[in-house]
């Protein structure tokens, strides 16, 4: 079975994180420089199948689309432009960051370890990928 894959998109670093191939549990995979993102996805498409790819969806409280959401749908069309027989799907990404951030530190991680916003960003589109995975149960 394919891997699913998931990413939390930022304006300078995005969160990548993966599933096994039976799609059970989600996994960090890494975090890539946004402007190195096609390219890091282009390789890693080559030497893996993944079935589809989870895209973050930023929301304000009340639902509405957060500040972000048009850096994101800019990522979204030039994906589907470079990669169009990939599937992708919206999650909710709400909180995500934060549930990165308390996993660190309910994790016993030191203070200097969680300042690293890379690893946020690996943990936060685990989460992601995680929440989706148990959604679809």
């Amino acid at each position: 079975m394919p891997q699913l894959l998931a990413i939390d998109y930022g304006k300078k670093r995005t969160g990548i994180a993966v599933t096994d191939d039976m799609q059970i549990i989600a996994s960090g995979l890494t975090t890539v420089e946004t402007e190195k993102l096609i390219s890091f996805l282009r390789d890693y498409f080559s030497k893996n199948k993944v079935e589809k790819v989870i895209i973050g969806e930023p929301k304000q409280m009340d639902g509405s689309a957060s500040e972000s959401a048009i850096l994101i749908d800019s990522f979204i069309t030039k994906f589907k432009e470079v990669f169009p027989n990939m599937i992708i799907e919206r999650i909710d990404e709400r909180f995500t960051s934060k549930m990165a951030f308390q996993t660190m530190i309910d994790s016993g991680m030191k203070k200097k370890q969680r300042q690293n916003k890379g690893l946020i960003d690996e943990i936060a589109a685990t989460i992601l990928l995680q929440d989706y995975l148990n959604y679809k149960k």
